[in-house]
Formats: C-alpha cells, sequence, structure tokens
C-alpha cells in the first residue's frame, strides 16, 4: 500500500484523463446509462476526483475516498474550485479493502476505478467486492475497472525494455501466468494485476452482482492521435458528436474487449 501512496503522491492522475479522453467520456455514457437519475453515490479509488465532479455536477450526492491522502486534499480542493463542495457528502482517506466509515446498504450506486488493478492478492480482491457489495444498496449499481492481461502482453512485446521485467522470456511467461506486474524500475508503474476478460463476470457474480454490461474503456478509439481528434472535430460540433456516439456503441462489442487498456464492469447488487 505504501508503494500505490507514494506513487499517486507525485502523480498527475487529474492530468491523465485529460490525456485521455476516450476512456472517461465512454466509461460516463455507461455510467449515466445504467445508474439511477438520482441519489447516492460512493465514489472509491477516486483519486483526485475527475468523475465525482462530473457526477456531483449531474445532481448526484457523492461520497469520495481514496488511499491517498494527497489526492483526497486535492478532490476537496477541486470540489471548492468548481462550485460542486455542496454536493458531496464527506472526502475520505479510505482503503477499498476496508469500507468500514461507511454503513450497510448506504448508496444508490458505487463506483470503483482503479482499486482492482492493484490489488495483486486474490483474497484482497474478494474482501474489496465485498465491500463494495455490503455498502451498496439491494438493487444498486456499480462500475469496476479491471486491466486485461491480453493487452499488457501485447505492450510488453512491444516496447519490452519500457516494461521490465516483461522483457525476458522468462519475465514474460511469469506474468502470463499470474497476471502480477512489478515495475524493475522503481518509480515507474506501481505493482499491479491484469485480468482475463473471461474471469471479471463470474468474479463479480459470485460477490452478488448480476451483470449489466461489460465495456473496453478506451473502444475503438485506443489508437487515435492528436492528428486523427482534430480531424474530427473539425467536421463541425455534429459531426464529432457522432462520432462519440460510435465510439461509445462500440464500446460494448466482446470482440474488442482484451485489446483495451481498461475495462468496465457494470453490475447490480441482487
Amino acid at each position: 500500500m505504501e508503494a500505490i501512496i507514494k506513487y499517486y503522491s507525485g502523480f498527475d492522475e487529474w492530468g491523465r484523463l485529460d490525456r485521455e479522453p476516450v476512456e472517461m467520456a465512454v466509461n460516463l455514457h455507461y455510467m449515466r446509462t445504467y445508474m439511477p437519475s438520482s441519489g447516492r453515490v460512493l465514489d472509491i479509488g477516486a483519486g483526485p476526483g475527475k468523475y465525482a465532479m462530473q457526477l456531483a455536477a449531474s445532481g448526484y450526492r457523492v461520497t469520495l475516498a481514496d488511499l491517498t491522502p494527497r489526492l483526497v486534499e486535492l478532490a476537496r480542493q477541486k470540489a471548492v474550485e468548481s462550485q460542486l463542495d455542496g454536493r458531496f457528502d464527506g472526502f475520505h482517506v479510505a482503503d477499498a479493502c476496508d469500507l468500514s466509515p461507511f454503513e450497510d446498504d448506504s448508496f444508490e450506486a458505487a463506483i470503483m476505478l482503479g482499486p482492482m488493478y492493484h490489488l495483486q492478492a486474490k483474497q484482497a480482491r474478494e474482501r474489496a467486492v465485498r465491500e463494495l457489495n455490503r455498502v451498496t444498496k439491494r438493487n444498486g449499481v456499480v462500475c469496476v475497472a479491471f486491466m486485461p492481461k491480453n493487452r499488457h502482453l501485447a505492450v510488453s512485446l512491444a516496447n519490452p525494455l519500457f516494461w521490465k521485467p516483461n522483457h525476458t522470456a522468462q519475465g514474460i511467461r511469469d506474468f502470463a501466468k499470474s497476471g502480477c506486474f512489478n515495475h524493475t524500475d522503481e518509480g515507474r508503474f506501481t505493482g499491479a494485476y491484469y485480468e482475463e476478460v473471461e474471469a471479471i463476470k463470474p468474479f463479480m457474480e459470485a460477490a452478488g452482482f448480476e451483470t449489466l454490461a461489460l465495456i473496453a474503456s478506451e473502444s475503438i478509439a485506443g489508437a487515435m492521435g492528436a492528428e486523427a481528434w482534430a480531424h474530427w472535430r473539425s467536421q463541425g460540433q455534429e459531426a464529432f458528436e457522432h462520432m462519440m456516439q460510435l465510439i461509445c456503441e462500440r464500446a460494448a462489442d466482446p470482440s474488442i474487449l482484451g485489446s483495451a487498456a481498461h475495462l468496465m464492469y457494470v453490475g447490480r447488487k441482487c
């Protein structure tokens, strides 16, 4: 946990979603599709609160929690700057595996878009989804992010020196078996867990959720660079909106799930 806190204390997580706008646009599209139109939402593993601000601006009552104190404080500041602090019910430093600050059946919806791929131990992942289930009301909607193993295998093969120890045959074999990745170069991405796509639905359903959707957060637009975005924006607002709608719709195509950097599971508490 200390390594995660250290990494995110120095990483520009707010700016990351500015640099990767498709991920946020697609995730918000599916959140708004499946979440109730109002109610209390818990954002656990919220980072600096990029999604939480959007949900608060849409009228939800939001409770924000993250493991990293610096990010929780930044989220508090962003809420004040955006004049959204009145829509928040609290800012908490909390571990996804221990949501004891929150009572049972407290939230109409809950989102967990970071913790699952930082929990390398299966028991920790199971605790996190049990806690998510506990604090969510019956029939409440949850949105949980995962990172697929095949994508990380692909980027490791294409950029081996960037993803040590996956730059050796033994290293990448070990990763393919375990799904656990710990960067050899200090200061790079934290220890992480990458899941098999086909394991996500059974894992969440075993924790008491009914599957509603599993989407590729980058959809079919993961390879689009600045030049491509500039082209589509130059076509005018209506054309750009049609393009974004297509990207959101195709995100649910199961054939692209393994190639996405992030997946988002949407489920309902049984």
